[in-house]
């Protein structure tokens, strides 16, 4: 099934997407300060229950989690994409922290200070949505504890990045994580290969495969719970592939008035436009 949140009458509803219809299944306002989907899973709220429905056309998409309990990535997950920035195939992966600040809706803007960056890069990347809690997960067991999957546009301020010496900063800027536009259920998207691409002004430039990934989400889920618990809702990217602007000659950068778009197979895109102020 397709999950998302959405914007309906002014509250944020939790909804099950059916062709051209929302089903409406939890409403946020009722828990304040929750995430509509990490609430519900820690509630056990059936996600294939049925409610109120409205014409797709009728909602406004937000971020499908808004406040995950752990936003984590792993960089430097695809083969090209290492060779492209001329580092070696890591052995094992390679883990960062990306704060919640940075989340944002499928069409909402990218907005940085031309004074904290000026070397703005995009990253189409599919993000794994947790859906129970895990500890110590075998590879084999891992896709037990998947939701789903969603879509993130991992935006980092290279500078920033390669100044620092660490990745935090460079990917915690606000605005940062696109994320949308809904959630595929593992069931539904299937196992095989899915693309991946991303379009800058209507320009292809980076079209991928998660063919080239060097860790799967069920090794990276693996991975990361022998020591991090993982709870409902958590988030983890999985890397992006070749392409990226900084890799380019010359750079290819996110500037003021750019469109932006990353999507992937079977998931869907996020459109945003970007302001630098």
């Amino acid at each position: 099934m397709k999950i998302g949140r959405a914007l309906i009458d002014g509250a944020v509803q939790l909804v099950r997407i059916e062709e051209d219809e929302a089903v409406l299944l939890y409403r946020e306002s009722d828990h304040p300060a929750a995430d509509a989907l990490r609430e519900a899973l820690a509630a056990c709220v059936r996600l294939d229950g049925d409610g109120a429905r409205r014409p797709f056309r009728d909602i406004q998409l937000l971020s499908p989690i808004s406040n995950p309990s752990k936003f984590l990535g792993v960089g430097l997950n695809y083969r090209e994409h290492a060779l492209e920035a001329g580092l070696e195939v890591p052995e094992r992966p390679t883990l960062f922290v990306k704060t919640t600040n940075t989340i944002i809706g499928p069409t909402d803007d990218i907005v940085y200070r031309a004074t904290t960056s000026d070397r703005v890069d995009y990253e189409v990347e599919l993000a794994i949505v947790i859906g129970t809690r895990a500890t110590c997960v075998d590879v084999d067991d891992a896709d037990s504890v998947i939701l789903g999957y969603t879509v993130c546009n991992d935006v980092t301020a290279r500078d920033v990045q390669i100044s620092d010496g660490q990745w935090v900063r460079g990917k915690s800027f606000d605005t940062f994580a696109p994320l949308g536009p809904v959630i595929v259920t593992a069931d539904e998207l299937g196992s095989g290969p899915l693309q991946l691409r991303t379009t800058l002004n209507g320009d292809v430039v980076q079209n991928g495969s998660t063919d080239d990934m060097i860790f799967n989400p069920c090794e990276i889920v693996s991975y990361v719970s022998a020591c991090i618990t993982l709870v409902p809702g958590d988030l983890i990217t999985t890397g992006t592939p070749a392409g990226v602007g900084f890799a380019r000659t010359p750079p290819l950068l996110l500037r003021d008035g750019d469109r932006v778009t990353v999507e992937i197979q079977g998931i869907g895109a996020c459109h945003n436009h970007v302001r630098v102020t």
